[in-house]
């Protein structure tokens, strides 16, 4: 199987990082924009001056405003946020030609229905042929060719190696995977621990403090995850444990950046204003809680992210619980 064309639905940073490593793979792609704005920019200038500024596209690269403009592609990689991807593949459904392979480039748990993104695809495109890309990558490292190495989670071998053969770039490695369910799950949690992270540094906790939140976020992730159905070895790749690392180490990272304002003393709502890219973890957290209670996973960080997110108690207070809890084995 070989692909030619690809489409990119969502121009955000990382759909338009995205769009630039099948470019550089030397697929014919075509960038899907809602905005008006980013629509003209690239058109004009070859730049996505609101979210990936400084980035002259390659010349594969194209850009539409129109969903059905992809209708054609080979490939579809679909990279709404998470809270949008439902009405976003709704509105693609009359344009999907069976057969053609969607790569879930979204991270993240559904509100309200607490869907994962495969589920959110099979009840907006039930024939969809899906794969699901994840793993530590900022944008602007990808964009710009820096090294970067990824899960492709595929269920499907032969498919899975066709799409990892397509997406690969120079400075783009994509690792082949078969669990799904792990590859989303690591993605969905790192972006909540990313804000305690970014609560710890606010707060001038210290790298030793740093450093447990990570450990025990990551045994979070996995405890959720497994609960889940997925494989732990697969959490420990670079779709988990990779990814956690990354986004819990750098304000680069939209959702660490948000708890580093939380920490040093802003509200939830002075964090967020002015700001024009979305921080998964903020939407994904409420779901998370509700998830890990329904599942009857312990997931104490992402819960004392989520009631400081919901306004329950402060920074100050979820700090003083968690250093209160009970003394217990490390593999619990």
């Amino acid at each position: 199987m070989q692909f030619h064309t690809a489409g990119v639905i969502g121009a955000g940073a990382w759909g338009t990082a995205l769009a630039q490593v099948t470019g550089w793979a030397g697929l014919d792609t075509l960038l899907q924009a809602r905005e008006p704005e980013v629509v003209e920019s690239i058109r004009d200038r070859r730049i996505n001056e609101a979210f990936l500024p400084g980035v002259t596209l390659d010349d594969h690269v194209q850009v539409t405003p129109d969903l059905a403009d992809l209708a054609g592609c080979d490939l579809i990689l679909a990279v709404p946020p998470a809270q949008h991807l439902r009405s976003t593949m709704a509105a693609f459904a009359p344009h999907y030609r069976p057969g053609v392979p969607i790569v879930l480039c979204a991270k993240g748990i559904e509100r309200g229905t607490l869907k994962l993104m495969t589920e959110v695809l099979a009840e907006t495109i039930p024939d969809a042929t899906v794969a699901v890309l994840s793993g530590p990558s900022f944008a602007a490292d990808v964009s710009r060719g820096l090294p970067t190495a990824v899960t492709l989670a595929c269920e499907d071998a032969a498919l899975g190696e066709a799409l990892m053969q397509a997406l690969s770039a120079p400075g783009f490695r994509p690792y082949l995977a078969t669990d799904l369910i792990g590859a989303e799950a690591g993605g969905a949690l790192k972006n909540v621990l990313a804000i305690a992270c970014g609560i710890v540094e606010g707060r001038g906790l210290g790298r030793s403090a740093h450093a447990a939140l990570i450990t025990r976020g990551f045994a979070e992730m996995t405890r959720f995850a497994v609960a889940l159905g997925a494989e732990a070895e697969t959490v420990a790749g670079l779709c988990g444990l990779g990814d956690l690392v990354l986004t819990c180490s750098s304000p680069q990272s939209r959702n660490m950046s948000l708890g580093l304002a939380l920490g040093q003393g802003q509200t939830v709502e002075q964090a967020l204003a002015g700001k024009r890219s979305v921080a998964e973890g903020y939407e994904s957290a409420p779901a998370v809680r509700e998830l890990a209670a329904r599942l009857g996973v312990e997931t104490p960080i992402c819960e004392a992210v989520a009631a400081v997110l919901a306004g329950e108690t402060t920074v100050d207070v979820v700090i003083e619980r968690l250093l209160s809890r009970p003394l217990k084995s490390e593999r619990e």
